[in-house]
């Protein structure tokens, strides 16, 4: 099975600069989306048909705020439940989460929220990473095995970014934030990527500004968290940095069987 996680920054706009035909060339079993900032209706309705066509099962969970945030999985396996949120309201109202169990995981596709430039969100988003840690050690709890993906918007370690001493007082790099990657790992997952490729500097993500993706200047920002026992499953993680539409690249996991 692969999964696939892409923060699209705006699905509309995706679309128009060839997501469909990205997608129509070699589908993956599930297209997990995020900052997806639309509602099914809003779509151009051929886009929409061309969509179901290769994803029959199509889940979203948009912000309450139009244009804002908002996550969707597109997959051609139907899950056997599908939840929406963390229970939240604080949270929930920015359409960040959407899970979908199926028969040996589950599959989290979150859009952890930023800490804007000035940082007036970081007590936001750090509750957001403790409110989230609580709902997956439940599930854990409960015997299940996750996949945790989507844009994390923290670069964990300086392997994880072109310029870290740069960056050391820059939301996505502070300490405070990269110490809930820690946190996540100590409790029961594997950073799949960084598993098969401890000594690989790739990134997902590259400013608009200064040509950064053509001079390489990006930042590791998009993840697969796998929980230990489901990890021995993986067979790879590709970060597709070869593919434009967005600020960000897609990242795929393989998953053997």
């Amino acid at each position: 099975m692969r999964i696939t996680t892409w923060n699209v920054n705006g699905l509309r706009a995706a679309l128009k600069k060839g997501l469909m035909e990205w997608v129509e060339n070699d589908p993956p079993e599930a297209l997990c989306l995020q900052e997806v900032r639309a509602r099914p209706e809003q779509l151009d309705a051929q886009a929409l048909e061309r969509l179901r066509a290769v994803y029959p099962w199509m889940i979203w969970n948009p912000a309450e705020r139009p244009g804002y945030s908002g996550v969707a999985v597109f997959t051609n396996q139907p899950a056997l439940e599908v939840g929406y949120g963390l229970g939240s309201p604080r949270f929930d109202a920015e359409g960040r989460v959407v899970w979908l169990r199926y028969p040996g995981f589950t599959l989290l596709n979150v859009y952890f929220p930023s800490a804007a430039r000035a940082l007036e969100r970081l007590p936001f988003k750090l509750d957001f990473y403790a409110h989230l840690l609580e709902f997956c050690t439940a599930l854990h709890e409960n015997g299940q095995q996750l996949i945790l993906t989507g844009d994390f918007n923290i670069a964990h370690n300086e392997i994880d970014l072109k310029n870290p001493k740069a960056n050391e007082r820059n939301t996505g790099f502070l300490p405070e934030e990269r110490a809930w990657i820690d946190r996540y790992l100590a409790h029961g997952f594997v950073d799949s990527y960084r598993s098969l490729y401890p000594e690989r500097a790739q990134y997902t993500w590259w400013t608009f500004m200064a040509n950064a993706r053509s001079r390489g200047i990006g930042w590791r920002l998009d993840y697969f968290l796998v929980s230990k026992p489901l990890h021995a499953q993986v067979q790879d993680v590709m970060i597709m940095d070869e593919v434009r539409g967005s600020d960000h690249c897609p990242v795929m996991l393989k998953l053997r069987g």
